[in-house]
């Protein structure tokens, strides 16, 4: 069974596998990280690791029976008991509902370990895997926006 983790540095050679195995199925739905992503990616796993020492962000991994990451769920922008929820998934995990629980679990996480009230989200209308993700955790959508130029939807889940 998949397990969410907090994000540490020894999960780096399974997260970077995990971007490079996933980045085009990824740029199909939200925008690419950008070569510079991985020619630079140990620099910019520290950033992010500082960011969530310092209570900035959180970011977690979904780990598989193998050690592989199959997931991330990231909370990040925290600030005033809120904070910006993002996720994906490998394509070959999909499907089975992981994104789904992670977020699930993640929402619990955001209330109960990081005092937060308030998780905010966006997804491309075209985006209708993500959407349903965020209205089967409790998401509700509350506008519309512009994501890399496309129309998107914007939503807020209220923890306590």
């Amino acid at each position: 069974m998949p397990e969410l983790h907090l994000l540490r540095p020894d999960h780096a050679p399974a997260l970077l596998a995990f971007e490079k195995e996933n980045r085009a199925y990824f740029a199909a739905a939200v925008p690419d990280r950008g070569d510079d992503y991985f020619a630079r990616f140990d620099e910019r796993l520290r950033a992010l690791l500082a960011e969530q020492d310092d209570g900035i962000c959180y970011f977690h991994v979904i780990i598989g029976e193998s050690g592989e990451v199959l997931g991330r769920v990231n909370l990040v922008d925290v600030a005033d008991g809120a904070a910006d929820l993002g996720y994906r998934i490998a394509e070959r995990a999909a499907g089975r509902g992981l994104a789904t629980s992670a977020v699930r679990e993640v929402c619990v996480l955001a209330a109960s370990g990081y005092g937060l009230n308030l998780l905010r989200a966006a997804a491309r209308v075209d985006n209708r895997a993500s959407r349903a993700v965020l209205a089967r955790t409790g998401f509700t959508l509350t506008g519309e926006t512009r994501l890399s130029g496309e129309p998107g939807l914007t939503y807020l889940r209220r923890l306590r």
